[in-house]
């Protein structure tokens, strides 16, 4: 019989228990000014002396300090925010945050289902509130999310999460907003012991896209009947997409797989379709004006999809669609994605130093993401009616130098800004005599 190391479990025990996440904000009970910061609308305006105030978890007022009248009696709390910046929360788009807690450990990631054809499967259910990555992305003003699954040929359905609750039931702002089908690639690349092997062209492409086709076709079928004699759960989970409640979601990087996957939803009659990745957005402008697809860009700082293309690429390719007037917003799928979320406003601020103005590149992570996600009737901005989910930082949000966020609320609730690694700032600083 294998003895149990009885130690080693009680410090693991202690360890765990030792970090605790931080406690879920009650619902806003007394209103609140905010006074004479900058506010950074999230559509381009910005206030460079504004009054803020927040009643019951909603914006009530933004206006110019300036011209309006305000009597501080009539608020429970006032807080000067004099030389500080207001931003709406921002919004991670696509990303597996709460879905995964050590990327190296499998039994903590819960961002993939078995088999190809997935369209029923629910990310929400997976979404973990207890997870210690959500409040370091809190830290740098992410607020909110669009939890999504990975794998497969349809991964599932994502929903947009609110990153503060006691369970998923509680942070949910959008549950199912859109089903995601990883188009097949049209470039493939086989990874070894001794790495990665050279760029292919994928020999299976045309088989592989004759199984969408058949599954999105036999669907269709299957929803045009209103009450089957049989159910089938997948094609139950399609009903959203062919009846324009839902957004599919299709990730695509090349030209190639870009415009056939306009051409394939256009085919189909599915009324909202929006590009996830889009390296090569940028070549096919005109055909995702025409259609009024938008674009959730990958992340910036990586490297471009072609040998040949300028070593900047990323960086500029958000100027491009700004300029050619397409809706996009920027997201961060990759390796270390759901810790590397709280880096998303400083992947946005890269972009203003490659043609988008500091406003443009905020919209790109707040103000685009909402109405990409159709939710822009609640949040992405700061106005009147909206949900108060925004934060307030001593420096530009953008600037990972300056960005320092000291209060944050998701409607209305102050949340409480400390992490694991905050803690271990405290502790080493009190050790070391420098607290």
């Amino acid at each position: 019989m294998k003895k149990i190391n009885y130690t080693f479990l009680f410090l693991l025990a202690a360890s765990t228990a030792s970090a605790q996440r931080p406690v879920p904000a009650k619902p806003q009970s007394k209103s609140i000014l905010l006074m004479n910061g900058v506010a950074h609308i999230g559509n381009g305006t910005v206030i460079e002396n504004s009054v803020i105030g927040l009643k019951e978890g909603k914006i009530v007022l933004v206006a110019d300090a300036r011209t309006v009248r305000i009597q501080p009696t009539a608020w429970d709390t006032t807080i000067n925010i004099s030389g500080k910046h207001v931003y709406p929360g921002i919004i991670a788009s696509n990303t597996t945050l709460g879905l995964v807690e050590t990327e190296s450990v499998r039994a903590t990631r819960d961002f993939a289902e078995v088999g190809a054809f997935n369209p029923h499967i629910r990310s929400i259910i997976a979404y973990n509130t207890d997870s210690k990555v959500i409040p370091t992305a809190r830290m740098n003003g992410v607020l909110m999310a669009q939890v999504t699954p990975r794998g497969g040929r349809i991964c599932g359905s994502s929903s947009v999460m609110e990153l503060d609750g006691w369970n998923w039931e509680d942070a949910a702002h959008k549950t199912d907003d859109g089903i995601h089908l990883n188009w097949p690639a049209v470039i493939s690349r086989n990874f070894s012991d001794d790495g990665p092997g050279p760029f292919e062209k994928n020999k299976n492409y045309d088989s592989n896209l004759g199984e969408v086709e058949k599954f999105f076709t036999e669907a269709k079928a299957y929803c045009e009947n209103v009450r089957p004699d049989e159910k089938n759960l997948r094609f139950e989970a399609m009903r959203g997409v062919f009846a324009g409640t839902q957004t599919l979601f299709i990730h695509a990087d090349y030209v190639k797989e870009i415009s056939e996957a306009v051409i394939f939803s256009k085919r189909l009659n599915i009324k909202k379709m929006v590009i996830v990745g889009g390296r090569d957005s940028w070549q096919c402008t005109a055909l995702l004006k025409e259609n009024n697809i938008p674009v959730m860009l990958g992340r910036t700082h990586d490297l471009p999809a072609n040998a040949d293309a300028d070593v900047d690429q990323p960086f500029k390719t958000p100027y491009l669609l700004q300029k050619a007037g397409v809706l996009f917003c920027i997201q961060n799928e990759g390796d270390m994605e759901a810790p590397g979320t709280r880096n998303i406003p400083f992947l946005a601020g890269t972009t203003a130093a490659y043609g988008l103005t500091k406003e443009e590149a905020l919209a790109a992570i707040t103000g685009n993401v909402a109405r990409i996600l159709g939710i822009d009737d609640k949040t992405g901005t700061l106005q009147e009616g909206k949900d108060a989910t925004l934060f307030v930082s001593t420096g530009d949000a953008l600037d990972m130098r300056t960005n320092n966020v000291e209060w944050a609320f998701i409607r209305g609730k102050k949340l409480q800004l400390t992490s694991e690694q905050t803690e271990l700032y405290h502790m080493y600083m009190k050790k070391y005599g420098k607290e």
